[in-house]
């Protein structure tokens, strides 16, 4: 399998797509001024307490306060909020903490207003960004995520990712681990980690280590709520968690961004460095990369994928529902159960696919077309498994019931990518009417011939549907050319797929859009 990252950097956000064989199958946008991600570590505020639902609700800054309920507070909270304490009245050195004495885990069927105290300041995680109404979910069991480890602080154990199958690997990263972690310090071995050597391992946790641990050198209680330990951006985030050997290129269209990835790969993995590019062609990235068009057709309600089948996809408060439907497909010398059977067989790959690529949570209802034949509901179950073992969000998967439904749940984290694909006509802004087309000729070349009189150097760039593209620019003697000599002014023409039919843009030499 062959992975492909292509990172599009805009004004306003960036987009990162990841091509699987080709295949889009995950789509991340991180506006420019994005908050509250998942893993960012705040100092909050507990403004109220809610004994009834055993949880209390935390100002962390945003515009609605954030929940953290008892179960979330983590066995060590009390050691935690000690520790802070100690360092906030510098009576311990935050280097300290291996020498720490930890505080006696709090009850798991204890109650929140035994452990919390409104107005306290607690630090806290993100474990759930804003979602709907919804303000952040919290936790304050805090864990520091690496390449091939995480890092728990008051924690003692050491643990070993459940992809790792090998015995001896598992044994000889336990040892090795355990041997190397401070005192008070716990660890999560990452896939990642799988035939690393001691060097590679050691300089890692060093470097939580010394993340955790100087986030408290200029602790201060002023201007709470603040952020206390950020998350790696989401560029590099998804970097951390989905890089492997099986990579091949990361496109990126932005200098800055560039050097940051490429940055980040040297540190990270730096046999890989080379391949991180930058992309510099005149279509844009997502266009040349076919990512653009795929986007176009993976998303909205109705989402066709093999042979005239296609899925209905509708999302309420409550769950998601996914109707699988058959269309016209219909093979001659097949009974309707075969039928049934390839179809929902191709069904289960493309839902896989959606789940990652809309990053759907929560409960997913899939009703697949109905089979007799319990072998073949068999079949469709283990297929879904199958397609979603590559999916790193936790998620569990039921068997079909006797109605022919499946039941997913799968972890949610921050709001689903949705995208609309149905587009508002530039043309006629929603009327339903337009110019007549055949005047589209005579419009361009008035609006070029005007601009051509004011431009005072460099050439035109003309941005249009590729038909229209097409028709200008067509022959020996095409319009382009007629028009570039009358006018006396470079005209340089340029296709859009993401055009409607009839939209155009000029743009001058700077790239920058000429607004008529």
């Amino acid at each position: 399998m062959s992975n492909e990252l292509i990172i599009n950097t805009t004004a306003s956000q960036i987009e990162i797509a990841l091509l699987e064989n080709e295949v889009l199958m995950e789509l991340n946008r991180e506006k420019s001024n994005i908050q509250f991600t998942v893993g960012d570590i705040y100092l909050g505020k507990v403004k109220k307490i809610m004994p009834g639902l055993n949880a209390v609700f935390v100002d962390v800054g945003y515009e609605k306060d954030a929940f953290l309920h008892y179960l979330d507070l983590g066995p060590q909270f009390r050691s935690l909020h000690k520790y802070y304490n100690q360092v906030l009245d510098k009576k311990i050195k935050t280097t300290a903490l291996h020498k720490f004495k930890n505080e006696k885990d709090i009850d798991k069927e204890g109650k929140i207003n035994d452990v919390i105290s409104p107005g306290q300041t607690i630090i806290v995680q993100i474990a759930k960004e804003p979602i709907s109404t919804k303000g952040p979910r919290l936790t304050s069991e805090i864990s520091i995520a690496g390449r091939h480890m995480v890092l728990i602080p008051f924690y003692d154990k050491v643990s070993i990712s459940q992809k790792i199958k090998s015995h001896e690997e598992r044994k000889r990263l336990k040892n090795l681990v355990t041997s190397i972690k401070p005192k008070n310090y716990g660890v999560i071995v990452r896939t990642a980690a799988e035939n690393k050597k001691v060097a590679v391992l050691d300089a890692e946790l060093r470097s939580l280590v010394t993340k955790w641990e100087s986030s408290f050198d200029k602790l201060k209680v002023k201007d709470l709520p603040k952020l206390f330990i950020s998350e790696l951006n989401r560029t590099s985030a998804i970097l951390r968690d989905i890089l492997n050997v099986n990579f091949n290129n990361i496109h990126v269209n932005d200098h800055t961004i560039y050097r940051e990835v490429k940055d980040y790969i040297s540190t990270i993995a730096p046999e890989k460095e080379k391949i991180v590019k930058y992309y510099s062609g005149d279509a844009p990235i997502f266009e040349h990369y076919g990512v653009e068009k795929q986007i176009k057709a993976s998303f909205g309600k109705t989402v066709s994928f093999k042979k005239g089948a296609y899925l209905i996809i509708e999302h309420t408060e409550a769950l998601h529902v996914i109707d699988v439907n058959s269309g016209n497909r219909a093979k001659a010398g097949k009974d309707q159960e075969t039928n049934a059977l390839e179809v929902n067989l191709a069904a289960a790959e493309e839902i896989a696919r959606q789940l990652r690529l809309r990053d759907m949570g929560g409960i997913i209802v899939v009703d697949f077309i109905d089979m007799q034949n319990n072998e073949h509901k068999h079949l469709v179950y283990e297929k879904m498994k199958e397609a979603m073992s590559q999916d790193r969000t936790k998620h569990n998967i039921l068997p079909l019931s006797k109605f022919g439904l499946m039941q997913i749940t799968r972890q949610r984290v921050r709001p689903e990518m949705l995208i609309n694909t149905i587009e508002k006509c530039p043309t006629c802004s929603g009327s339903g009417e337009v110019t007549p087309s055949i005047l589209i000729e005579d419009e361009l070349e008035n609006q070029f011939a005007f601009l051509a009189k004011n431009q005072k150097s460099g050439g035109i760039t003309l941005k249009t549907h590729p038909f229209i593209a097409s028709y200008l620019t067509k022959g020996i003697f095409s319009k382009r050319f007629k028009w570039s000599t009358r006018y006396k002014c470079k005209l340089k023409i340029k296709s859009s797929m993401s055009y409607s039919f009839l939209e155009y843009h000029f743009f001058d030499k700077n790239n920058d859009e000429i607004i008529l």
